[in-house]
């Protein structure tokens, strides 16, 4: 009997592969999909990392505020730049505005005043065009916005109907294309097209003057249906450090001192908050335990000049009075500078809460240790401080998603950020939410698209994982003296390497304090033989910091590269004639109060041998943005060329 050929089903066989083919892309996007959430962690914790740094300045400026002024009696300016408000008067206004002239050759947009739609138009069409609007313009728009800012509550109340709609937008933090792109999608602000901005309208992006000034022409116009809650950055200190400063001073080189100055006050009359149908809670960061939006509804806003500048202690700070303050446009007069011009301890606290706070899984209410300020709220405290006010939800920013918005406290939190490729191209979307009356919350998710986000998903997961272990390799590198300490610490063979587990959770972790999984990113960062031993020395071998001066100590390099951005914090309050320069004597008195405070631990005679070197022309002062940009930080290698590399 003849065997039968046995052949299989050709169908079969293309199913079998399609299977092979689907599994094997699956775990292929699963190990970038990681690789991506490994990276958007680095971005994260650092960024938090960065702002508990900015936070722990301000115990440091009343420890300076204290020092400082003892012994430099004569300087005023220093304490009334720290802790008194700055009141600009009419006549200040007419100074302000107009002495400055807008020349004919001058090719930007014009604005009307009264403004009217026209002028949003104008100024949208000019900033696609990449035009600068003029430095008279600017100042009117402030003083504009400040006036009819002044006549308004804490806490903008609004309300929706079926028919119309309000759109609640997230932090933009200067990514003028993403504005573009919800007005695009959504419409122009109108009254039939209400919006609420909430906060962080500046810092990190490139146009946050653009931005901000789009933003504030829309609410000359329609003054009752956009409305601006503060974040955290709509604050003087915080746009020293992260960027708005500097770019107002590039754009308005004569005029951007008076524009500075007009600014850090309109940011004090900012709202805080927003009740929607008397259901619905607007704020930018989140709520405490503590949260009473009786008190915060009577405080006087204006006297938060900067989150960072805590009330000096009185003795009035301990017994707060609940006393009806009245409209927040009825501030003390000039002459009262004394304790009645700053908020008490507890409605500071108050305030801190609202615009720094993040919300947790964890039940309760406890410190906020990776931004150093506010704190994490469970989903307990959300329903006691709903329940308290008879409200349903809370509408919060502050934090990148991957998707734009996150929902989360069995859905009475909804977290919306709108700065879509906030970290690196690719890293996350944008997104708004429109609620309309009686309806759930609708979410629209954006992604503003560039040539390299065109690029396949590797493409993009190389370049924003390559983005974010430079920056970690940067943070390791001005902790490399400490680092290496506890890893010799550690080695008690002296033979150079350590267990994985143990450079990863008990020395990465406590000396660099970045929550991150450590073991799965060691591959990016420490060579690790068969055994599992790292040899913890290569950690440094493609990084180092540039010396100034040669035959400078490594650690007064790594503590300089470290704190060289509450450094120049620092220099920029003292230097009040904005001249760029510091005399020896003011260098000396404030590293040794920056050296008191932090205890860093370096010896005055290096700090004098520096400073000496870095006076080039010996004239007995030093241009201190150079000073600083003389410590930088060399890479040794590149993007890598192979994408399908680990």
């Amino acid at each position: 009997m003849a065997s039968a050929s046995i052949t299989k089903d050709p169908g079969d066989l293309m199913v079998r592969a399609a299977l092979i083919i689907q599994n094997w892309y699956r775990r292929y996007r699963a190990r970038l999909s990681a690789r991506q959430h490994y990276a958007l962690a680095i971005f994260q914790s650092i960024e938090y990392a960065d702002e508990q740094g900015q936070m722990q300045l301000s115990s440091f400026f009343s420890f300076m505020l204290e020092n400082y002024t003892n012994t430099h009696k004569e300087d005023s300016a220093l304490v009334s730049r720290l802790f008194e408000n700055t009141r600009l008067e009419s006549k200040d206004r007419e100074e302000y505005v107009g002495l400055i002239d807008v020349p004919d050759s001058y090719d930007g947009p014009r604005l009307q005043f009264p403004l009217t739609f026209t002028d949003i138009n104008l100024l949208l069409q000019a900033f696609k065009q990449q035009q600068i609007l003029h430095a008279h313009y600017v100042l009117e728009v402030l003083f504009e916005a400040r006036k009819i800012l002044k006549q308004m509550p804490n806490f903008t109340r609004i309300k929706t109907f079926p028919a119309k709609e309000i759109t609640i937008c997230g932090d933009l933090h200067g990514k003028l294309d993403d504005l573009m792109l919800i007005f695009y999608k959504n419409g122009l602000p109108s009254e039939k097209n209400p919006y609420v901005f909430n906060g962080d309208f500046v810092d990190r992006g490139n146009n946050s003057m653009e931005i901000l000034m789009i933003l504030l022409v829309s609410f000359l116009v329609y003054p009752t249906d956009l409305h601006l809650n503060r974040g955290n950055h709509e604050d003087f200190m915080m746009n020293l450090r992260y960027g708005f400063t500097k770019e107002i001073l590039q754009k308005y080189k004569l005029h951007g001192k008076k524009i500075l100055q007009v600014l850090e006050e309109l940011y004090t009359w900012l709202p805080i908050g927003t009740i929607i149908d008397n259901e619905i809670l607007v704020i930018h960061g989140g709520i405490s335990e503590s949260t009473d939006l009786s008190i915060l509804q009577q405080l006087q806003r204006n006297k938060m000049k900067s989150v960072l500048m805590p009330p000096v202690s009185t003795n009035q700070d301990s017994n707060i009075k609940k006393n009806k303050v009245g409209s927040p446009s009825a501030a003390a007069g000039p002459s009262e500078q004394s304790a009645s011009e700053q908020l008490t301890k507890l409605e500071w606290e108050q305030i801190i809460d609202l615009l720094w706070s993040d919300p947790r899984g964890k039940k309760g209410c406890y410190p906020n240790t990776s931004r150093g300020g506010g704190c994490y709220f469970g989903p307990d405290v959300t329903s006691k401080v709903l329940n308290k006010n008879q409200l349903k939800l809370v509408i919060r920013s502050h934090e990148c998603k991957p998707d734009g918005y996150e929902i989360c406290h069995d859905g009475k939190v909804i977290t919306v950020f709108s700065a879509s490729n906030y970290y690196e191209e690719g890293s996350n979307r944008g997104a708004y939410i429109r609620l309309s009356y009686g309806t759930s919350p609708q979410f629209f998710q954006y992604q503003v698209t560039s040539t390299s986000c065109l690029n396949p998903l590797y493409q993009r997961v190389n370049a924003m994982e390559f983005s974010a272990f430079r920056i970690l390799k940067e943070r390791m590198i001005a902790r490399k003296t400490d680092l290496i300490n506890a890893f010799e610490l550690r080695d008690h063979s002296k033979t150079g390497n350590l267990v994985l587990a143990q450079w990863a959770f008990f020395l990465w972790e406590s000396i660099l304090g970045l929550n991150l999984p450590w073991r799965s990113l060691s591959s990016h960062l420490v060579s690790t033989d068969a055994s599992g031993s790292v040899d913890y020395m290569s950690s440094f071998d493609d990084i180092h910091i540039e010396k100034p001066v040669k035959d400078m100590k490594s650690d007064l390099i790594e503590t300089m590269y470290r704190y060289r951005s509450d450094l120049k914090i620092i220099f920029n309050i003292i230097d009040t004639d904005q001249s760029g320069m510091i005399s020896m004597d003011e260098f000396r008195t404030m590293w040794k109060l920056f050296n008191a405070h932090y205890k860093v631990h370096i010896d005055d005679s290096q700090i004098d041998e520096l400073a000496s070197t870095m006076d080039s022309n010996k004239d007995g002062n030093i241009d201190f943005n150079e000073f600083l940009r003389a410590f930088y930080v060399v890479h040794k290698y590149e993007m890598p060329e192979n994408p399908l590399n680990k």
